[in-house]
């Protein structure tokens, strides 16, 4: 593990301070070790420090001599990460720190996500924090709880704890990029239960594994026509009904903000029509590999006769689910009318399973239009609705509504086109930033979002970029330098 070498990179205050975050386990809603660990960083450097009901922590700084009478800026980011890992990776995230690494300009993990969703932002606050040399207005830094999983802590967010005028959020993943609106979200969840049926001695069974995909973010990288794997799976099992095959189980994806990367199968189906799905399978495969050939050119699927099953859903059921699970829509369904190059409304089809005749399915909505939000959510629903499913919506969040006349956001597009020598670019992106929820409790803060370049988010191949990390943060002391007086 290169972490040493990481401690030496430039700057080295940021770097240290996300080396030191990476030791400590913080998966979403299992963020205790992470909370004490920032807590104890406030009090090691005599700052007021706050911890609220939900596990938000605030850490207060006075300015610096000279900037007394600037306006006073909140600096944001969320203390928890996406945990996911390669399926041939031993690895805890309740109990492990990250094994990190770098190659050329790019510091990655070993084998699972880095973190630097949103490891970085708080790593760059902490730097802020602990330095007697930058100079700045007076801070409140907001470390928030739980965003990757329901954005609890943004929402549990107590009023009265925030003074600031200003709320830098430091999770956005491109370094010319200034976000000012984001989408919002809601979690569709299937379920059905299904009584189990012998299998027919006759019978042989199969189990169908696909992996290899690139996922990634399921909102920022949505548009990029990456394979989804439980879709691609579940296009084998439909085109593989009329052979009556009968589905014994179903395992794909994890997270609801993540494309899924791997998901496999296990049916059944009548001796005699072995011939017919072996040759089905090869031609689908064929033609899949060639659609995605571009995008996951690793893409990967076998079928493997295994150990007889002796029971799983019925003929009908298996037609039920599979055919719901082709219908409901995955990806972009609509873009932005008003804004070039945005997503408005997708639906992410995050999590499959179907084990001992239980099913669920889990998906992430997400629109930057609360009407298209719901009908899209109504449609997902819809499809497995018709398949005799119980559909729960639940964990809507509001989306961040832009305000091109801000007076932040004119200040630091002038620091970047002064510095860069181009304009930075300015937009909606789509994906859940908490500033819509803070912002529907501190009305007056005036928001922007940005930080650098990070790829690959929510999936094991997430990397942040080195050059970029030193352009973010002498835009940061830039901006806090310049920060307009009250």
């Amino acid at each position: 593990m290169d972490t040493n070498n990481i401690r030496n990179l430039k700057p080295e205050s940021i770097w240290n301070h996300f080396a030191d975050l990476n030791a400590i386990p913080r998966p979403s809603k299992k963020e205790d070790k992470i909370i004490k660990f920032i807590k104890n960083f406030g009090a090691s450097l005599k700052l007021e420090t706050i911890e609220d009901k939900c596990g938000n922590v605030i850490i207060k700084k006075s300015a610096t001599p000279g900037f007394e009478n600037r306006k006073k800026v909140v600096l944001q980011s969320h203390l928890d990460m996406v945990c996911q890992k390669n399926n041939d990776v031993e690895f805890d995230f309740e109990t492990q720190g990250i094994k990190m690494t770098y190659e050329g300009d790019w510091v990655h993990a070993l084998g699972t996500t880095l973190g630097a969703d949103n490891g970085i932002g708080v790593a760059a606050i902490m730097s802020v924090l602990s330095s007697n040399e930058i100079e700045h207005p007076a801070i409140e830094a907001l470390f928030t709880i739980d965003e990757e999983t329901g954005m609890t802590g943004a929402f549990e967010l107590g009023e009265g704890l925030l003074t600031g005028d200003i709320l830098l959020n430091l999770d956005t993943e491109e370094d010319d990029e200034i976000d000012i609106g984001c989408a919002g979200g809601i979690d569709v969840t299937a379920r059905a239960k299904y009584e189990e049926k012998e299998i027919d001695k006759n019978f042989l069974t199969y189990e169908i594994k696909l992996s290899g995909l690139h996922g990634g973010h399921s909102g920022m990288e949505i548009h990029k026509g990456l394979g989804n794997s439980n879709k691609l799976l579940n296009r084998f099992l439909y085109d593989f009904l009329d052979l009556d095959i009968r589905l014994v189980s179903f395992d794909g994806g994890g997270l609801r903000n993540a494309i899924p990367r791997e998901a496999h199968a296990v049916f059944s189906i009548s001796q005699d029509k072995k011939d017919q799905l072996e040759n089905r399978f090869e031609i689908l495969y064929s033609k899949i590999k060639l659609e995605f050939n571009s995008m996951d050119s690793n893409l990967t699927c076998n079928l493997t006769s295994i150990d007889k099953a002796t029971i799983g859903l019925s003929n009908e059921d298996s037609k039920k689910f599979i055919s719901s699970l082709q219908a409901a829509h995955n990806g972009v369904l609509r873009m932005s009318p008003d804004i070039e190059g945005l997503v408005e409304a997708s639906n992410n089809i995050a999590r499959v399973q179907v084990e001992n005749g239980k099913a669920e399915i889990q998906c992430l909505t997400r629109s930057s239009v609360e009407s298209s939000k719901i009908w899209v959510a109504s449609s997902v629903k819809a499809a497995f609705e018709l398949a005799g499913m119980k559909v729960e919506l639940s964990g809507s969040y509001p989306g961040w509504k832009p305000n091109p006349s801000s007076e932040i956001l004119s200040i630091v597009e002038k620091i970047y086109e002064k510095e860069h020598g181009e304009k930075p670019s300015v937009q909606a992106c789509h994906a859940g930033l908490e500033c819509g929820i803070i912002g529907e409790k501190y009305p007056n803060l005036d928001m922007i979002s940005f930080g650098p370049t990070i790829k690959g988010a929510h999936s094991p191949k997430e990397k942040v970029s080195i050059s970029s990390v030193q352009k973010f943060w002498n835009y940061l002391l830039l901006i806090l330098k310049d920060i307009p007086v009250k």
